[in-house]
């Protein structure tokens, strides 16, 4: 069971250059409530460390590459970031984390809510727990 889930962004382009469209409920599954990006990320820095409890994620490279690792609790998967017309979907309760980031690396993501705290796990044996807890209720 792979935790890699890529959404393919089209894109048009002529002698101008490329335009890539992104829309929320079109080819993003859910509504955009917030973007952001990460550029100028220093060498060996990682990022992430977390979970949500119920926020949903499109991470794009815009530009350069960035590998994530992503944990549902019982599995891990890697995937190479590395191109502005791949979005990697991260559902809610999953363990992500951002390593070797290109020195050109711009790292745009899209989220289904606005920035809430309280929705973050930030202590990975905590989110064990809860995959456990949320597991022991789906049975």
């Amino acid at each position: 069971m792979s935790l890699v889930k890529i959404i393919k962004i089209e894109s048009l382009g002529d002698e101008r250059g490329n335009l890539a469209t992104i829309e929320g409920n079109n080819n993003i599954p859910f509504d955009i409530k917030r973007a952001y990006y990460l550029f100028n990320t220093e060498k060996g820095v990682s990022r992430g460390f977390h979970a949500h409890k119920k926020l949903k994620q499109i991470a794009i490279c815009l530009k350069g590459s960035c590998k994530f690792i992503l944990d549902d609790g019982q599995h891990k998967d890697t995937v190479l970031l590395c191109s502005p017309l791949e979005g990697l979907f991260i559902e809610s309760m999953m363990w992500r984390e951002i390593h070797e980031f290109s020195d050109e690396c711009i790292l745009l993501v899209l989220a289904s809510e606005y920035y809430d705290e309280d929705d973050y796990i930030r202590d990975y044996l905590i989110f064990l727990k809860e995959v456990e807890l949320n597991d022991s209720f789906v049975k």
